[in-house]
């Protein structure tokens, strides 16, 4: 069984061109594919660990006997009807086989509601005492719950347009929000999640920056040609992110 405390996961979103390739991800993160998202590894040429979903987004359904051999992925098949999506399904074994910080590839652009949950489960991640990153096309999603994000000095090359930096309240109310170091400084402030303050501000050159929340969670985006921060919270790594779902729950019972 593959151990991890780190965990890529490839998507079956869209891709920009910017995504690793297999000698660029280290032999000690776990990689899963989750569902479609196996073709999308491929063809960057990485190998999965671990493939799971229903299969409905990978053409030809779920690798058979094509795919055995020594270096053959594990595969988990999930039902057609089932509570949790792909993503999440993934995100729950990455974390019963170690892995507390996950890289995520081809879950941001297509469906919005796609996007919206994915973002939603790095508030989850968060929560449990997790860390988890989106790669878009120019930005870096990611979220902090009673923690910090740390960017050192000359995190973002001196020739790089993009300096956005964006802060979202995802709960009703984030309070200790600090924001230190960018172009507009907040000291122990309170941000809504239905007030727009943090959008749009900006990395400085040779400056650190730090983006922290005392209680509460924080939505964060950062130009993906940064170097990644250091994370840091308060909450202690939950033991499990649930069971995988294999069916309907009673709350979501379909109409027949």
């Amino acid at each position: 069984m593959h151990s991890s405390h780190s965990c890529a996961i490839f998507a079956a979103g869209t891709y920009y061109g910017g995504e690793p390739h297999g000698d660029a991800i280290d032999a000690d993160t776990l990689v899963i594919a989750a569902d479609g998202g196996l073709d999308h590894a491929r063809r960057l040429g990485v190998h999965a660990d671990i493939v799971i979903g229903d299969f409905d987004s990978l053409p030809g359904g779920a690798p058979g006997t094509c795919d055995a051999g020594p270096e053959s992925p594990e595969v988990i098949a999930l039902p057609p009807e089932h509570d949790d999506p792909d993503m999440l399904s993934a995100l729950k074994v990455g974390w019963s086989r170690g892995a507390r910080t996950f890289r995520i590839y081809g879950g941001l652009g297509g469906r919005i509601d796609h996007t919206i949950a994915n973002i939603q489960m790095l508030a989850l991640l968060a929560h449990n005492g997790g860390h988890g990153m989106l790669f878009g096309r120019r930005g870096v999603v990611t979220a902090i719950a009673d923690g910090s994000l740390a960017f050192h000095a000359g995190a973002l090359p001196a020739q790089e347009r993009n300096r956005m930096v964006s802060v979202f309240s995802h709960g009703d109310v984030s309070r200790g929000v600090t924001i230190a170091g960018l172009k507009y400084e907040l000291h122990d402030g309170v941000m809504r999640g239905d007030t727009v303050l943090g959008v749009s501000n900006e990395f400085l050159d040779e400056r650190p920056a730090s983006i922290g929340v005392r209680d509460g969670t924080l939505i964060v985006v950062f130009p993906s040609q940064a170097i990644f921060p250091a994370f840091s919270t308060t909450i202690v790594p939950a033991e499990t992110l649930g069971p995988l779902s294999s069916q309907v729950s009673s709350l979501l019972n379909p109409s027949r």
